[in-house]
């Protein structure tokens, strides 16, 4: 027995549309600066959290879990990225099956070079519109969804 679709209104699909093209919009808006550097905006976000660790380098398990990303796919985005010398790959000592992934080097260094103009972008593409209050409901937000959608994901 199928159930009768919870159909969005009129102000939920004004929100869902807007969302989903300023995400789209703004990555594209972020990727154009990022590819001065010889960066895509995923290389950016690999390298950035990877700089988050105090000896930059974090487990590949980790790292997808983070990134929200699939393991397969982040995987073949790393190998493609230790092909142009941005990281480095070690195995785990505790775990045959582990892989450690590092910054490398030059990693490090292009994410220098490239983060005050990314997070420049940053500013001036988003939070410039926004007031302190619109920043703040949106972290409320963007973490009541980030919450649930987790919780979900451990029930599947």
């Amino acid at each position: 027995m199928t159930s009768t679709p919870r159909w969005l209104s009129p102000e939920q699909l004004r929100a869902w549309k807007d969302l989903s093209l300023m995400q789209l919009q703004l990555q594209a808006r972020l990727s154009r600066g990022l590819a001065e550097y010889g960066l895509s905006y995923q290389d950016y976000l690999v390298l950035a959290t990877l700089s988050d660790q105090p000896d930059g380098r974090r487990r590949v398990v980790e790292l997808s879990d983070e990134l929200g990303w699939e393991k397969s796919r982040l995987s073949h985005h790393i190998t493609r990225m230790c092909e142009r010398g941005l990281l480095t790959k070690s195995p785990c000592p505790s775990d045959q099956r582990g892989i450690f992934v590092m910054l490398s080097d030059s990693g490090r260094t292009t994410l220098e070079n490239a983060a005050p103009a990314h997070v420049g972008d940053v500013q001036r593409y988003f939070f410039d519109q926004l007031s302190p209050a619109q920043v703040e409901a949106l972290a409320n937000i963007a973490g009541e969804v980030l919450t649930n959608l987790s919780a979900a994901q451990t029930v599947v």
